[in-house]
């Protein structure tokens, strides 16, 4: 009992260390990013300007109204993509889930490609709606099209499922932007940026993903019951389809809201709920929030690193992460291929 009683404040201690340190590393990566870019700024003048605003002050003006919205966006961007990422693995268990992979990402792209020039006008709203529909629809032909297929519910099915409907999708949004000539404005989606990121728009999104988040972490207990089985989770009480139902809103609301904040960004929902599992294991009341909190470091020092290694040329943040998330695709992907 005793040694019990330790293991369980052993236990009780890493969270403790891990969640401090994940939020200060987050805190350190959001001041870098506000000083770092074409022009670097001195942690004095970011003071200042927080401080001691002088609005005639260019570089006071450049870090109110350009470098927080950034790093700010950036942040709940990541936390979005990763809480997302770490509910669908629980509730589907498939440890290669994540709205880029599965589809939602390409589905919003779509509509948003469509709306952007067929549906000239319109508000950043009518932009989130259509891209949380976009989301849901790129999430249900997914779904359409691994039950077609046999094989059960494997996670490479329904990876090869994702990647289809992304290639379709895909296609489709260049064919328009081309027959349109958007290409451009389409192309900055495609790639994943958060440079342009306005106040105006974190007004509008942040609070969209700050809730779901919100919800997201509260249907927890629920997705971790889940995880351990259908049988079991009715059999402790949980409705397993109002779960999966109010949790799959909540992941398309999340990787919709990203998408019209920054764009295509892959890999995040994958990777960091891995990382958060293997610090503290498999219970999502932990890894969901760990996971919001080290999906937003995540995002803001990749694009640190976007913006600083050949400024003032920026590499696109969705190429960044990818660079880091593809190699831990393949080793997860080898895994459950070895399963099978």
């Amino acid at each position: 009992m005793k040694a019990a009683y330790q293991t369980k404040k052993t236990r009780v201690q890493i969270c403790i260390l891990v969640i401090t340190g994940s939020f200060l590393v987050l805190v350190a990566a959001i001041l870098i990013s506000i000083m770092t870019g074409a022009a670097n700024l001195s942690i004095n003048t970011v003071l200042n300007a927080f401080f001691s605003f002088q609005v005639t002050n260019p570089e006071h003006l450049l870090v109110r109204e350009m470098r927080i919205p950034r790093a700010l966006s950036g942040a709940l961007i990541g936390a979005a993509l990763a809480v997302a990422g770490a509910m669908m693995q629980g509730m589907t268990k498939n440890p290669l889930a994540d709205s880029g992979l599965m589809g939602l990402s390409a589905g919003a792209g779509l509509f948003l490609a469509i709306s952007l020039v067929y549906l000239n006008g319109m508000g950043y709203y009518s932009i989130i709606i259509m891209t949380f529909l976009g989301a849901a629809f790129g999430a249900l032909s997914v779904h359409i099209i691994s039950n077609l297929v046999p094989g059960g519910n494997h996670p490479m099915k329904l990876v090869l499922a994702g990647a289809t409907v992304s290639t379709l999708f895909s296609a489709i949004s260049q064919a328009i932007a081309i027959a349109a000539n958007a290409s451009q404005s389409i192309m900055f989606w495609t790639m994943g940026n958060v440079s342009g990121t306005s106040w105006m728009q974190l007004k509008i999104g942040g609070p969209v993903i700050l809730a779901s988040a919100l919800i997201g972490m509260a249907l927890s207990r629920r997705i971790s019951i889940l995880n351990m089985g259908e049988e079991m989770a009715k059999g402790l009480g949980v409705n397993t389809r109002q779960t999966r139902i109010l949790g799959t809103l909540i992941v398309v609301l999340l990787s919709g809201t990203s998408f019209a904040l920054c764009g295509s960004i892959t890999f995040v929902g994958m990777m960091i709920p891995h990382f958060a599992r293997f610090l503290v294991g498999p219970d999502y009341r932990l890894i969901i929030p760990i996971s919001a909190v080290q999906g937003a470091a995540l995002v803001v020092l990749a694009d640190i690193f976007s913006k600083t290694i050949q400024p003032p040329t920026e590499i696109p943040l969705g190429a960044v992460i990818s660079v880091i998330g593809v190699p831990i695709f393949l080793y997860y992907a080898r895994k459950e291929r070895g399963k099978a």
